[in-house]
């Protein structure tokens, strides 16, 4: 089991650690929140993007620092940072690893209710394969879930119109937006090759066009690393993101079904402290 031989190899290392099992969706941010109550200085995400997010949501403000142990799926954040998958590399992490810090996104949707996210946050199509995920498709095939999801969502998924505005900017219609604030997507792929998570803002990938074999040609194009250089699609800078329409448009941050637009996103107010890999190791 990868997590035991991350606490074996932790306890060789002379770090003793907590284990404290999530058992609903939400419960890493309230594990993190009690943990930050007990002055807890590191709290651990065991698992993937969207438990990462959780756990960044629960510390989000405090002094306490973000450690990764990748264990789920897609790990794009954990690539992102060029942490280490193996579970004794990743644990030797966080017993000896840098302090960084990374700078977190902060979606609001129209009720007031506000989520954090780490990486990237998406609406139109991306979102509506997640939202339509079977949990149990996800376990049995991994990553391999998300293109048999993808294959069903495209005959059904009537892309409607999404409103754009980056800044101050003039609004623009999209059929489908990614807010990132790193390069990866999905795993390893490309997506915005000049994006650093260490920095304030945002790139936004536009989708002007819809439609299920344009669908197609980006999920053919995202494993290549040629979807950044499709004419099909723009990337801009923004520090504020204003997405709105007339329909119901899913989003999704890090992976996780995360509500309906209307969405603002802005920078979280403060930076996240995590552990990285000693440079030139």
């Amino acid at each position: 089991m990868l997590l035991r031989r991350a606490m074996d190899t932790l306890v060789r290392l002379g770090r003793a650690a907590d284990l404290a099992e999530t058992t609903a969706p939400g419960h890493a941010t309230w594990l993190a929140q009690d943990a930050v109550r007990r002055g807890i200085p590191l709290v651990v995400a065991a698992g993937g993007d969207g438990t990462i997010a959780e756990v960044a949501n629960g510390i989000a403000g405090s002094a306490a620092t973000l450690g990764i142990l990748p264990f789920g799926t897609a790990n794009v954040l954990a690539w992102e940072l060029g942490l280490p998958r193996g579970p004794e590399a990743a644990a030797a992490v966080l017993a000896g690893g840098r302090t960084a810090r990374i700078h977190p996104g902060l979606a609001t949707w129209r009720d007031g209710s506000q989520r954090l996210f780490v990486q990237m946050l998406g609406a139109g199509f991306d979102a509506a394969v997640v939202h339509g995920l079977p949990p149990g498709l996800k376990r049995g095939l991994g990553k391999g879930a998300y293109v048999l999801q993808a294959l069903r969502e495209m005959p059904r998924y009537s892309f409607p119109r999404i409103g754009v505005v980056l800044d101050e900017g003039p609004a623009i219609e999209v059929a489908g937006a990614i807010v990132t604030k790193g390069r990866l997507y999905a795993g390893r792929h490309l997506l915005a090759p000049d994006a650093l998570p260490d920095e304030p803002g945002f790139r936004v990938a536009l989708f002007p066009r819809g439609g299920a074999w344009r669908a197609a040609l980006y999920g053919a194009a995202l494993p290549l690393d040629l979807l950044p250089r499709l004419s099909g699609m723009a990337l801009r800078r923004a520090g504020r993101i204003e997405l709105t329409t007339d329909a119901a448009v899913p989003t999704q941050a890090d992976g996780d079904a995360a509500g309906h637009l209307p969405v603002t996103i802005r920078d979280a107010p403060a930076a996240i402290a995590v552990l990285l890999p000693v440079l030139g190791r």
